[in-house]
């Protein structure tokens, strides 16, 4: 574009955006009911926090506040930061593309997360992100993908390593629709620490349930505790812990207190009873059930009462820090307290966030710093195993 003659000199390009537009009632109301969920359901910081660039985020926001529905408004933009991905290639610009199939990922992610079942639409898209966010990490070379064979099926995830000098691993779990690559910041700041991050789609979540079938069942516990077989065997007798983001961190304590090898554990977000949570609670029960591949209420409530997080076992006593936001609609105060009191350990300890919104999305530095640091001072203090 040659220059306007206004004082803009040699303008190459201009850029076009909605901007942020104020989310009234008014004009969310003339929203269908999908994308006032979308808007209700993923904040900004939630959204951030999943790996979406905050550019995008006031843009995924505005389109849909104007109309569009959420997974075209989603595609839309990932489709422009694939472009500006492609635009580099043949160039000495990998960092530049890395980000931008970094940010095409997340993007593409966000476009499945309105959806209910597991369509074949919705596998593709998500096989289409996990080829994305590969197509990143084969640039930066900061993590690597993995897969475990287990006896339900494979799991996958996303190693991020901590370097030769690793005092620990951890295995990080998300939750009913946050999964392994929406957390890899909280993957991050533990290998920062030199703790090994194995960001873990159980079964049930992400690349496990959509690109493998891969469903929680009740014997769920016995496929992720093959994924602890895998990294004994990487790092033996290296000291292990685990941390669960929203009812990941009730799979998180359930699978702490079940098996010896985990030396700590923490919950961000879970609850005590997941398999009281009523079909009334609407469209999450619904992703509950999809989560269980069931469309029945009793078999939903079955399943999930396979995940005992306050269930007596070999390795009662493991350190646990809760991490709690008192802002959070889904986990009450009370909640956190029952959770506390029920836990079969007395060696427990609870963060609390004043103003925190679920799994503390709102403070998502100070989380991660908290918990990795928590778990660097645990797993250090454990004596070696054998």
């Amino acid at each position: 574009m040659s220059s306007t003659g206004t004082g803009l000199a040699a303008v190459a390009e201009i850029r076009s955006f909605h901007g942020r537009s104020a989310e009234t009632d008014e004009a969310l109301s003339r929203l269908s009911g999908e994308s006032q969920a979308g808007l209700r359901q993923f904040s900004f910081e939630r959204m951030l926090a999943y790996g979406i660039e905050y550019a995008d985020a006031v843009e995924l926001r505005a389109r849909v506040l104007d109309g569009q529905g959420w997974k075209d408004a989603a595609t839309a933009l990932a489709w422009i930061c694939q472009d500006r991905a492609a635009a580099t290639a043949g160039t000495s610009g990998g960092p530049t593309r890395a980000v931008y199939l970094r940010r095409t990922s997340a993007l593409t992610r966000m476009s499945q997360a309105m959806m209910l079942s597991d369509t074949d639409e919705r596998r593709a898209i998500y096989a289409r992100a996990t080829a994305l966010y590969a197509g990143a990490a084969e640039i930066t070379g900061d993590r690597e993908h993995f897969t475990v064979a287990t006896g339900q099926g494979p799991l996958s995830g996303w190693r991020v390593p901590a370097g030769p000098d690793a005092v620990g691993s951890a295995i990080v779990l998300g939750g009913v629709e946050g999964w392994a690559m929406d957390f890899d910041v909280m993957g991050e700041a533990l290998a920062a620490r030199g703790i090994d991050a194995y960001l873990l789609d159980a079964p049930g979540q992400g690349e496990s349930r959509m690109n493998h079938g891969v469903y929680l069942n009740p014997h769920w516990l016995r496929a992720c505790r093959t994924v602890l077989d895998e990294i004994e065997t990487r790092a033996p007798g290296r000291a292990i812990g685990v941390i669960g983001n929203s009812m990941g961190g009730s799979l998180a304590m359930a699978l702490a207190v079940a098996d010896t090898r985990i030396t700590a554990c923490c919950d961000n977000g879970g609850i005590p009873t997941p398999w009281l949570v009523p079909p009334e609670i609407g469209t999450f029960f619904t992703k509950m059930s999809a989560f269980c591949n069931s469309s029945s209420a009793q078999e939903t409530a079955a399943v999930w009462g396979s995940v005992d997080p306050t269930a007596d076992g070999p390795n009662a006593g493991f350190p646990l820090l809760v991490v709690h936001g008192q802002k959070d609609p889904l986990v009450s105060d009370a909640l956190v307290e029952m959770l506390l009191e029920r836990v079969p350990t007395q060696n427990r300890e609870a963060v609390v966030f004043s103003d925190g919104d679920h799994c503390i999305y709102n403070h998502r530095s100070d989380r991660d710093v908290l918990i990795a640091d928590w778990m660097r001072a645990r797993l250090t203090a454990a004596p070696a195993r054998t």
